[in-house]
């Protein structure tokens, strides 16, 4: 006897009604706010008390994409133009400050969501260099349009709220040069030297010699360019060829890049060309260490779609890498976490602003707002404590200098 197959738009319509009441459920009890959704038929539901943030689904394509894709398919769905919101970073810091209250009321659906593992790769010499080309090789015009004159792609430090993005970013390398405490004696590695923004203050403001590395081909140009005359050698390599011996070694948000496997192989290689009595920072976003094991075993939509390869470390998993793989111990740890959400403030900001020369480069709307959705996320996140970042001393016990 055959069996009838049930029509597609009845099995449609019964996975929307499912995840509409999935989403109803998760959003019960919302705390510190108010979200008013406003659904594909024009209902309105609406959670929690006060001013509201809205959010408006156009297509019910995002149910059945939060119920198939989980934690993936709500960046999905935005790229694709399925809902939208009046403000995208209050969304996000209303949604990252109820997710554990929500997961802890309803276990069952967080199991459900944490169904599709990580994929676990692992961060060889060809595949890193693809990961970076991914995201780096974009173009220098189009970083340049959402950076500062720097070209500096990590986080800032406001000492005053009227810096600018630029001076910000100096008193980031300053509080770095200041770690290392740097001389004209010196011989810097710069592991992940970006655009060359840090290698040439270091080496305009303390005469060091600086070399940089890094497996961007884009970057790696610009900073010749921008370090021309100056004692800077930029080389397009991989931090695991590096040889030689350096007296200072610095690493600016790179760590995030290779994957869990590969911390003990970063902090090896640093004991390995770090010279005698030498020092090393490294900075670094970190996942606060309750939602460490949890966030690399999950997928995670920055990593699919912005960073392939990251994996963004926890203090412990470093200060554990560093202590199995090496001689090197972590001697301070400062916190820079709360200017990074003005960072990104000012650089999803950029974006907005250049917006239409970035077309001109070619990117399209679904590019457009894959970087808003990465770019206010981060930001919500780091206003909630969500993710850190921190500037870490390095070095072996023993006399220093």
């Amino acid at each position: 006897m055959s069996v009838r197959a049930e029509p597609a738009p009845l099995r449609s319509r019964t996975l929307e009604r499912a995840a509409t009441a999935l989403l109803e459920r998760a959003l019960e009890g919302l705390d510190g706010g108010a979200l008013e959704v406003k659904l594909p038929g024009g209902a309105v539901r609406r959670f929690g008390s006060g001013a509201p943030v809205r959010l408006e689904i156009h297509d019910a394509a995002f149910f059945r994409r939060l119920a198939t894709r989980g934690k993936l398919g709500l960046g999905e769905s935005y790229t694709a133009g399925e809902w939208d919101t009046d403000d995208l970073v209050a969304l996000f810091e209303l949604l990252v400050r109820n997710v554990d209250r929500a997961a802890a009321r309803h276990s069952g659906m967080r199991r459900l969501l944490e169904l599709r593992p990580r994929l676990h790769r692992r961060n060889g010499l060809r595949r890193s260099r693809r990961n970076i080309a991914y995201h780096y090789d974009l173009g220098n015009e189009l970083f340049a349009l959402m950076l500062d004159d720097t070209m500096t792609y990590s986080c800032g430090v406001f000492e005053r709220p009227e810096a600018t993005l630029a001076e910000a970013q100096r008193a980031k390398f300053d509080r770095l040069c200041r770690l290392l405490e740097l001389d004209a004696a010196d011989h810097v590695l710069e592991i992940g030297c970006g655009w060359g923004g840090f290698a040439r203050y270091a080496a305009e403001r303390h005469g060091c010699r600086v070399t940089g590395i890094t497996i961007s081909s884009e970057q790696a140009a610009l900073a010749r360019e921008r370090t021309r005359g100056l004692p800077v050698e930029i080389l397009e390599q991989d931090y695991r060829s590096v040889d030689g011996a350096f007296t200072k070694i610095v690493s600016v948000e790179m760590v995030e890049a290779i994957g869990a496997d590969q911390l003990g192989t970063f902090f090896a290689t640093i004991d390995r060309v770090l010279a005698p009595g030498g020092r090393a920072a490294v900075q670094s976003i970190l996942v606060p260490e309750q939602r460490w094991d949890r966030y690399r075993r999950t997928p995670d939509w920055i990593e699919r779609y912005i960073f392939p390869g990251c994996l963004i470390p926890s203090l412990a998993a470093l200060t554990q890498a560093a202590a199995r793989h090496s001689r090197l111990g972590i001697y301070s740890v400062d916190e820079l976490g709360e200017h990074y959400a003005e960072t990104l403030r000012r650089w999803r900001s950029n974006f907005h602003a250049q917006i239409e020369d970035v077309r001109r480069l070619g990117y399209d709307r679904r590019f457009e707002r894959t970087w808003d959705f990465y770019l206010a996320f981060c930001e919500a996140a780091f206003r909630t404590r969500a993710l850190r970042d921190a500037q870490l001393l390095l070095a072996r016990p023993g006399p220093a200098g």
